[in-house]
């Protein structure tokens, strides 16, 4: 590569999507005193930017703008410009997003906001094209007007971003009013199961026409829903959509089925065309959806596409040191020859490469069938490309295929008359070839920082995997990232998590000079990856940690005047306001898993007053559970926990001993939405037995393993037996 013509502060950095600013010609500055100083001595406004490495619009708008030298040269002279990633900051990102959808209806990135000296934003969009169109205003035309207004108006300027920031303040505040408590779970779980159940899509499944999205927290809801419904009509309707969800996005396009995994979302109704980005968020929460449904089901289609998603994120978002990468981007290079990048181009096909890869014939099949017939067949590839071009705007797939199954396999295989047993085998050729075609082409850009919060999404995908299939190297590989995240992204000095930590030269783990405290969500996500990991592998040293983290959350975020947990720690001047998130989206907000967090903390410890902070933060949510669940499913689905109270499975018997594991399997194949799985082995100085002195009376019945269902700390009979536990789990 030749030597760059600009390089800027950027480039000591070490997020990967601040390091791909280094060498605009623009005079970025890391969000920190530095530029807030240069803004305040100089009266300069602050030019905001907001995105993440993997963001489609993001490298569109650095391509036209910020590489652009005119534009450059407009935003140093009158702006102290900053690149914020919002992986590493989302509490910055949602004090400016929060203002961005309150003044413009929408959002998203990249976030272009103008900030006065002090960091009150006034005016703010996404992403802008570099020259004024028919339809918009171009981003030259916009910082040379704002620029104008600085120095024409000043004071209205200033004026104005304080009545903002207290309309902000005002219209994000979440707090219990009055003496609230719990609105009530019946309702609630009716409520969100009605209005999911509306906007379920009939013959696709998913929950809008398009673009759609996997969301997870909407399926789990569906699940509890029919754990505590089973034997009525809505019961059955609300597993029977979310099943049909799962199966229509695993044959879709929207899962890669040469490379596995899942890609963000897909653009039409039918989960065909993606967006081809893979987020680690999306893989760890379907792992555990996919693992749940073949819990229910037995199905072992669910299992299979756990699998899959599994595998894909042990091999390509691996760091050897044991944590997990943030995503893979969407836009690769065609060919190793390629000037320009395309969205899709890693994962597409054109009719005759797959024709020339996979020219055999089959044995046994319709006279001169190949096995690219039966695969083009199978996989719903057209010759002159599959993908319509309303969804193409940039014509970047023209004559290109998303594979996406388009029958089943009976159909495929009396389509050339082969025996439906071998069909399977074929496919397998087929993808197995084509993924080593794949292989030679370039790789799409791989982000690399390590996240707390992400990293715990993925640990509780593995465990969970690990425990319902029954698969011990999928619990080994999450207590190997539970102790990565230990080394690398917690202080014990201080009892702190941080936020990131990332790939550095030769593969080595990094930090940045000043490291990022860890945020409400990292806190949650661990946590709850450590309950899984706990009742995974019944390792006591997770739990230990668990409620260690749990009481510094508490420390950091409980809000003691309006409940619930704000986002961010106190005490950060640049920050202008302290939010807690409402909307359970991609990932669920922490406060909603917080809620089911807080009920297990208490199961393990008996500390009575986590409890109650569960009822406190459901309380400070009740009118938006009670009018727009939908918004929430995740804590709605939390409501229904707390009001049935977690029950405690006892397993009392030696970890090594059979009938022990027996028990253990008959526990985890059921899908139990309201259960704290522990084991106690009879070792009286263990933390367990430390935490609750109850345990020291339960026994094992004639020597055998012995199973008890507890409530808030009284027993049932014991059970010795697995058919029993499991009628017992199911009542």
């Amino acid at each position: 590569p030749s030597v760059p013509r600009h390089t800027n502060r950027l480039v000591n950095e070490k997020s990967p999507y601040l390091l791909q600013h280094a060498h605009n010609p623009v005079d970025w500055y890391p969000w920190g005193q530095e530029a807030f100083d240069k803004a305040k001595n100089e009266n300069k406004l602050i030019f905001l930017s907001v995105g993440y490495s993997t963001c489609h619009w993001c490298h569109v708008m650095e391509e036209e703008s910020f590489k652009n030298k005119e534009i450059g040269e407009i935003m140093n002279k009158n702006f102290v410009c900053i690149k914020v990633d919002r992986e590493e900051r989302p509490d910055v990102d949602k004090v400016y997003m929060t203002f961005v959808q309150a003044t413009s209806g929408g959002g998203g990135w990249p976030m272009s906001v103008w900030l006065t000296p002090d960091l009150k934003p006034f005016v703010g969009g996404t992403y802008f094209p570099p020259e004024d169109g028919v339809h918009r205003v171009g981003f030259r035309t916009v910082l040379l007007r704002i620029a104008e207004q600085w120095k024409e108006n000043k004071d209205a300027l200033l004026e104005n971003s304080q009545k903002i920031l207290e309309a902000l303040l005002h219209r994000s505040e979440i707090r219990v009013r009055g003496q609230e408590s719990p609105p009530p779970s019946k309702e609630v779980m009716a409520t969100c199961f009605q209005q999911l159940s509306n906007s379920y899509d009939e013959d696709y499944g998913g929950f809008s026409k398009s673009p759609k999205f996997p969301t997870p927290v909407n399926l789990n809801f569906l699940f509890t829903y029919w754990a505590l419904h089973r034997t009525t009509p809505e019961g059955a309707r609300a597993l029977q959509m979310a099943l049909h969800t799962l199966k229509m996005m695993a044959h879709g396009g929207i899962h890669d089925h040469i490379g596995q995994g899942f890609h963000r979302y897909s653009t039409d109704q039918h989960w065909h065309v993606p967006h081809f980005e893979k987020m680690l968020y999306d893989q760890g929460q379907l792992a555990a959806t996919y693992s749940r449904a073949f819990q229910i089901s037995g199905d072992e289609f669910f299992a299979d596409v756990a699998q899959d998603i599994l595998r894909y994120v042990s091999r390509d978002l691996s760091d050897q040191a044991g944590g997990f990468y943030s995503a893979e981007d969407a836009d690769s290079y065609p060919t190793t020859v390629s000037g320009e990048k395309r969205e899709g181009a890693f994962c597409v096909w054109a009719a005759e490469e797959i024709r020339a890869l996979l020219p055999d014939p089959v044995e046994g099949a319709t006279e001169g069938t190949t096995l690219g017939d039966v695969f083009m067949h199978h996989y719903g590839v057209k010759e002159t490309g599959n993908v319509s071009p309303m969804k193409d705007p940039h014509q970047e797939l023209k004559g290109k295929n998303v594979l996406i199954v388009r029958c089943s396999p009976e159909l495929t295989a009396a389509r050339f008359g082969l025996e439906p047993g071998r069909l399977s085998a074929l496919l397998q050729e087929g993808r197995q070839r084509l993924a080593a075609a794949r292989a030679q082409r370039p790789r799409p850009h791989l982000d690399t920082k390590m996240l707390a919060a992400w990293n715990g999404l993925m640990i509780s995908g593995f465990a969970q995997a690990g425990a319902a299939l029954a698969k011990q190297e999928y619990v080994s590989r999450a207590a190997r990232a539970a102790a990565f995240l230990q080394r690398h992204l917690f202080d014990p000095a201080s009892g702190r998590l941080l936020r990131s930590c990332y790939r550095g030269e030769d593969n080595t783990v990094e930090q940045s000079a000043v490291p990022i405290q860890g945020f409400l969500e990292d806190y949650v996500f661990v946590i709850q990856a450590l309950f899984d990991l706990y009742e995974a592998s019944l390792e006591q040293g997770w739990l230990e940690w668990a409620l260690q983290l749990q009481h510094m959350q508490d420390k950091l975020f409980w809000d003691p005047k309006g409940f619930a947990y704000f986002s961010s720690e106190a005490g950060d001047p640049s920050l202008l306001l302290r939010l807690k998130d409402d909307q359970d989206g991609a990932e669920p907000s922490a406060n909603s898993v917080t809620v089911t967090n807080l009920l297990r903390a208490a199961c393990y410890s008996g500390h009575k007053e986590w409890v109650e902070k569960a009822g406190q933060i459901l309380a400070a949510f009740s009118e938006r559970l009670q009018k727009i669940p939908i918004t929430l499913p995740e804590m709605a689905r939390a409501t229904a926990v707390f009001h049935h109270t977690l029950k405690q499975v006892v397993i009392c018997g030696d970890p090594q001993g059979e009938d022990t594991k027996e028990m253990l399997r008959c526990v985890h194949s059921i899908f139990s939405p309201n259960k704290a799985l522990m084991l106690a082995d009879g070792d009286g100085a263990g933390f367990l037995y430390r935490q609750l002195p109850f345990l020291a009376s339960l026994e094992r019945k004639d020597g055998k393993a012995t199973a008890y269902l507890c409530s808030n700390f009284a027993c049932s009979l014991p059970v010795t037996s697995p058919q029993e536990l499991h009628g017992m789990l199911c009542s």
